[in-house]
């Protein structure tokens, strides 16, 4: 009886001191196991942007006046040479009484004034005579030793300033001439219009064959000179104007290879760079910080048949091509931390976390290049956090 209680007492302690063994023992920890592998990895900056046409025209009023209404459309085609806006004189001007005594009195000062141009033309005419005849009559006597050579340069030059006189008295007259027409045909033009005459128009026509991309004046009323009337350009000539910091536009070289995606259409749209503007300018973002950009051109490849929807003004997400491998050994990059002046991860061997020291290559957002430290189809703990030590015992997810 004794002996039995004896096995009973050890077995019960055996029992006791395993459960407390079991119970203290550490315990494998869950973790989210990746593989590294071989696959393609490209390098990328993204970017928003959008598309204009490069061959664009802004069509202005070369003269103040009273445009007529526009009848084109956005989207209508118009070849060169195309009347695209007509422009008359403008009628508060032309029809105010004030204005036409003005232009009245404009007619009687311009003939006055070119009666006095050529009047000064006669004079400055005689003028050039005489001093032509005194230098002909001074060789004559230099000839024959009768004047001095310092006395015949004299004349000479006063001959010449009399003749620069007289070709300014000409021009002068030829001005006054050209005013004077000019009043005239106020005169007659508001003569016409108080008349019920028609006007003279301005036509203002298309420079290339193209599209009316945007009106900007539709409704007829008075212009000033320069004003915008319309934008014409050729859709077909569409490229993409992308801002994108300064500090990955040192990485972007003309001839770059761009993706543009999420612009609407089924597949992806390519395009290379074609202008990195030398010059950046500050944006403040949409968090309030200031940002230095800059400008890059992109250039649609792709064929007119896969971005047909595409126009004018469309946004578009641009992935610039900074780096590309299609068989390159890789892991993600959230396995990765920092220990010391290098990287390391936690290998996953044997049910047991052991950290190891890797070397780095390109990073493309959750893929990263591996160099050296492990090799295709080894497991590492692609989350690790302060709670994982190196050996410690691990169990996938």
């Amino acid at each position: 009886m004794q002996l039995r209680a004896k096995i009973g007492l050890l077995v019960t302690v055996v029992l006791v001191a395993g459960g407390l063994v079991y119970g203290f023992m550490p315990r494998a920890l869950p973790v989210d196991v990746a593989e590294v592998k071989r696959a393609p990895l490209t390098v990328t900056v993204e970017e928003e942007g959008k598309t204009r046409v490069s061959e664009r025209y802004q069509v202005s009023a070369p003269v103040a006046g009273y445009v007529r209404r526009i009848d084109l459309k956005a989207g209508d085609g118009v070849t060169a040479g195309q009347v695209l806006a007509v422009i008359e004189p403008a009628r508060a001007n032309a029809l105010d009484p004030r204005t036409r005594a003005q232009a009245q009195a404009q007619v009687s000062a311009a003939r006055a004034a070119l009666a006095v141009a050529q009047e000064n033309a006669r004079a400055a005419q005689a003028s050039a005579q005489l001093a032509q005849q005194e230098r002909a009559r001074a060789e004559s006597l230099r000839q024959s030793s009768f004047l001095s050579a310092q006395a015949l340069d004299t004349v000479k030059s006063a001959e010449a300033r009399a003749q620069a006189v007289r070709q300014a008295a000409d021009h002068a007259v030829r001005v006054s001439r050209f005013e004077l027409d000019m009043a005239r045909a106020a005169v007659a033009n508001a003569t016409r219009l108080q008349a019920g005459g028609s006007t003279e128009q301005f036509q203002v026509r298309a420079p290339v064959a193209a599209r009316v991309l945007k009106l900007l004046h539709e409704s007829e009323g008075a212009v000033a000179t320069g004003q915008p009337l319309l934008e014409i350009g050729n859709p077909e000539t569409l490229e993409v104007e992308v801002d994108v910091l300064s500090t990955h536009a040192v990485k972007i070289a003309p001839g770059s290879k761009v993706i543009l995606d999420r612009w609407g259409g089924e597949q992806p749209v390519q395009g290379t760079v074609r202008v990195v503007e030398p010059s950046g300018f500050t944006k403040i973002s949409a968090l309030g910080v200031e940002e230095q950009r800059v400008r890059i051109i992109v250039d649609i490849t792709s064929p007119r048949e896969a971005w047909q929807r595409l126009g004018d003004g469309y946004r578009v997400e641009a992935r610039f091509v900074l780096w590309q491998g299609e068989d390159v050994l890789q892991l993600p990059t959230s396995a990765l931390f920092r220990h010391g002046p290098g990287w390391a991860v936690f290998a996953v061997k044997g049910g047991r976390a052991h950290m190891t020291p890797v070397e780095t290559g390109q990073r493309a957002g959750l893929a990263t290049q591996l160099l050296s430290g492990l090799a295709a189809g080894a497991q590492v703990v692609s989350h690790p956090d302060d709670t994982l030590s190196d050996g410690a015992r691990v169990k996938p997810r």
